[in-house]
């Protein structure tokens, strides 16, 4: 049994005395690795460093898929993570679960921003007499150390696909030709890529490891809690007089002695002679992470805000249909000249608390708008429940000038003063859209849905982001709305008209 004598053992053990980054380095045990086949022969608990990163995917129900090492694509997993053989990745699923849930991607591309330093090590350059030249500063060569790309996917046919490419490059071109482009999302996120080729980089992923997973006995049977944040092999000893500080993980044979202090994160890595055997993931029996707090609810706002937002809305509509009236004839006579009546259209939305009411507006489509709607349905550009074309060939010439300059939004000031919409609010959609996410619903729908708002003024159009965009303006609105904020939009949303009537 290896035996940790009593000393302070500082850093991570396994790994040479390197820069992490320019203010930052980590410190070296007396075990120090002696070369990569070594390192990679390492095991903590029966695994090595790419099997940790395997049962740290598993513990969120998620598994790891590489070309180059065949295993079972489980029936069990939620999700696959398709990584290439020599990348190990940790970022929080979290933003991409909204896209996954709420746009339902066959494969969600997503594209890894690593933010830390590069790593370095300092070598002393001398000349042919061994006399001190310089320092020469040697960084770990990782090319795609600052953006890594990997894939989620649901489907456990697309994980087989990616598994049986012969190379990355291959899996990614197979991809590309089998799944149409609207299955596919894209979305960049912060995370961190490691080199599982290079001993230091693989160091640094456990360290960042046991900083961000809390509970390795979910995926391993073998870890037992010893303190907070100290797990150790059933099979290692440890002193009541010994002293951890911060996350240590203890392998196998291991033993720390009495009045030994070992400072993390650290780890011991299995002792050879008592190296477990690897104990397959049971999928079934994979104790859940620990929830996230739930988001705070919008807040309802005072009666008072409710009724001076009211009388605003009562004023703001009657001076909006007063000088607007006499636009109705002609906009009616030109809307009946081309494609005759009805002149108005009104569609089933939801306002506060899902009360369904009629949106009114001038008809800018034609009569058969909803048959053409089906059969142009895999032509929709955008990313979520609404239909979006930037040449919609159901819009009339008349409906085209018309939701150019917003004139066919004039009739919903009527619905402003029955009290079914305000000025400023969400976007008014109907039922269906709004079960696409429920915290979402339940948050827009806490307030009454408005002519403009945020998203209108803010969104992008950018392709592949258009909903959630719509998502995050939406429940940014109502967690922030205010008098001052109300009319910022409505400047915005007459600044924008002016503008493109302008440029005309």
């Amino acid at each position: 049994m290896m035996k940790v004598e009593a000393r302070t053992v500082a850093g991570v053990e396994g790994v040479e005395a390197s820069a992490a980054s320019s203010s930052a380095s980590l410190t070296a045990t007396s075990a120090s690795l002696d070369g990569g086949s070594r390192a990679r022969r390492r095991t903590l608990w029966g695994l090595e460093p790419a099997q940790l990163h395997v049962r740290h995917w598993a513990a969120h129900g998620v598994q790891v898929v590489q070309q180059g090492e065949p295993s079972q694509i489980v029936r069990h997993a939620e999700l696959f993570l398709l990584t290439d053989p020599r990348t190990l990745a940790l970022f929080s699923l979290a933003p991409l679960m909204d896209t996954l849930n709420w746009v339902k991607p066959t494969v969600l591309f997503v594209r890894l921003h690593d933010t830390r330093e590069r790593g370095y090590r300092e070598r002393v350059v001398t000349d042919e007499a061994g006399k001190f030249v310089r320092f020469q500063r040697v960084y770990d060569a990782f090319e795609d150390y600052r953006l890594a790309r990997v894939v989620m996917t649901p489907d456990r046919e697309i994980a087989q696909l990616w598994q049986s490419s012969a190379d990355p490059l291959t899996a990614w071109r197979r991809l590309r030709r089998y799944i149409p482009r609207i299955e596919r999302a894209t979305l960049s996120v912060e995370g961190t890529v490691y080199d599982r080729a290079a001993d230091r980089e693989v160091a640094l992923f456990l360290r960042d490891l046991m900083g961000s997973w809390k509970r390795p006995d979910a995926t391993i049977a073998r870890a037992e809690r010893h303190g907070a944040e100290v797990w150790r092999d059933p099979t290692a000893r440890i002193a009541a007089d010994a002293k951890f500080i911060g996350a240590v993980w203890v392998g196998a044979g291991r033993e720390v002695a009495g009045g030994a202090t070992v400072i993390g994160p650290a780890w011991l890595w299995d002792d050879e002679s008592a190296r477990p055997r690897t104990e397959a993931i049971q999928w079934l029996e994979i104790e859940p992470q620990e929830l996230a707090p739930a988001a705070p609810l919008p807040r309802a706002g005072t009666v008072l805000d409710r009724a001076g937002k009211r009388l605003f809305d009562i004023a703001f509509a009657v001076a909006a249909l007063a000088m607007s009236l006499g636009l109705y004839p002609f906009i009616m006579l030109a809307i009946w000249l081309e494609d005759g009546r009805p002149f108005f259209f009104a569609h089933r939305r939801e306002t506060m608390g899902g009360r369904e009411f009629p949106c009114i507006k001038f008809r800018s489509m034609r009569k058969d708008a909803e048959t053409i709607k089906e059969q142009l349905r895999g032509k929709n550009q955008a990313d979520g429940p609404q239909f979006f074309m930037d040449e919609d060939p159901r819009l009339t010439k008349v409906g085209k000038v018309l939701r150019k300059y917003h004139l066919d939004e004039l009739p919903q000031f009527w619905n402003v003063l029955a009290g079914q919409m305000s000025v400023v609010g969400p976007r008014p959609s109907p039922f269906k859209e709004n079960q696409y996410c429920p915290p979402w619903r339940e948050a827009r729908l806490s307030v009454r849905p408005g002519v403009t708002g945020l998203w209108q003024v803010k969104r992008t159009r950018r392709a592949g982001t258009d909903f959630q965009e719509w998502i995050k303006y939406d429940i940014e609105y109502v967690e922030t709305r205010s008098a001052w904020l109300d009319l910022k939009i409505v400047l915005a949303t007459a600044y924008q008209i002016i503008r493109k009537a302008t440029r005309s």
